[in-house]
């Protein structure tokens, strides 16, 4: 039996799935995302369509990059033609019936506590390292949600002070100065190298090559230290059962063991820190992750 669908909508492609009582994904389709708003509307109205045909009134739910405005529903996004657009409406009004809309790392986060690495925690936080760096907080299997729906974007805290003498303040994509994102997350990587060295290289290469290059070694080191400081920061905030780790960062080869090492070198001392896990969900992560949250708020319904 059919429960509920979620829709993965990323930059590049598009992907529905639709999952039965066990959470298993039965069916899935696959689409390029188009790169203007009608097309992408047009898009994701026949997704939903495409999920409804497994059930009318199926649950269906939402996951991507971005922020919609609490009060205008006004989507802002870096990496979809949708900023300034009512986009879930508009994707409401084109199908013809309700859908839930999350966040993509939320909808992760949300995956990840109910399905994932972070079951049997009461409280889970995750941390997505890829091109740009956020998150969520699940609490007692929900997700933490606010009025500004804000919550999660932690790469838009600022970077710590007594870690930046040597390095620059960047402008980030938000419009503020020195925000946690611009040296924590991929192409951070890539600039601590760069500022400290002048050498150009992508994250997986600096990974790769660290253990027999101490340029790239101390590059590490210092992106340990300052991702140690925003899960410190995150755990004083939050106090977590665990911290769970997504994105391309996150396959880097003994990142839990070196992160949990710098994390307790921060920490409150006789206090402990949380461990840190790898996510589990994989290419399910998103869809189940918006289909739960649809799921969840039918229930609630």
């Amino acid at each position: 039996m059919i429960i509920a669908a979620g829709i993965d909508l990323g930059g590049t492609k598009i992907e529905a799935q639709v999952f039965d009582a066990l959470w298993q994904r039965v069916d899935a389709r696959r689409m390029p995302t188009p790169r203007d708003y009608p097309g992408l509307v047009a898009a994701m109205a026949e997704m939903v369509a495409w999920a409804e045909g497994f059930g009318p009134g199926l649950p269906v739910g939402i996951a991507a990059a971005g922020l919609i405005h609490p009060v205008t529903g006004i989507a802002l996004t870096a990496n979809l033609a949708a900023t300034g657009k009512p986009f879930p409406a508009d994707i409401a009004e084109a199908s013809g019936r309700g859908v839930t809309y999350v966040n993509d790392c939320r909808a992760q986060a949300l995956s990840e506590a109910q399905f994932g690495a972070a079951r049997g925690y009461p409280t889970a936080l995750t941390l997505n390292l890829g091109t740009g760096l956020a998150g969520g907080i699940v609490v007692n299997g929900r997700l933490l949600e606010g009025p500004s729906a804000t919550g999660g974007e932690f790469g838009h805290f600022a970077l710590p002070a007594h870690l930046m003498t040597d390095l620059p303040l960047l402008a980030c994509g938000c419009g503020r100065l020195g925000c946690t994102e611009t040296l924590i997350a991929g192409p951070g990587l890539s600039r601590i190298l760069a500022h400290r060295t002048g050498r150009e290289l992508r994250a997986e290469e600096i990974v790769a090559g660290k253990a027999l290059d101490p340029d790239l070694a101390q590059a590490w080191q210092v992106w340990l230290g300052l991702t140690a400081e925003l899960i410190h920061t995150l755990v004083m905030v939050v106090d977590p059962g665990c911290i769970v780790l997504a994105g391309g960062l996150s396959r880097a080869p003994g990142l839990v063991a070196d992160l949990s090492d710098a994390l307790t070198r921060v920490a409150l001392p006789g206090y402990g820190a949380p461990p840190i896990l790898l996510a589990e969900g994989g290419d399910t992560t998103g869809a189940r992750g918006a289909a739960y949250a649809a799921f969840a708020q039918g229930r609630a319904e």
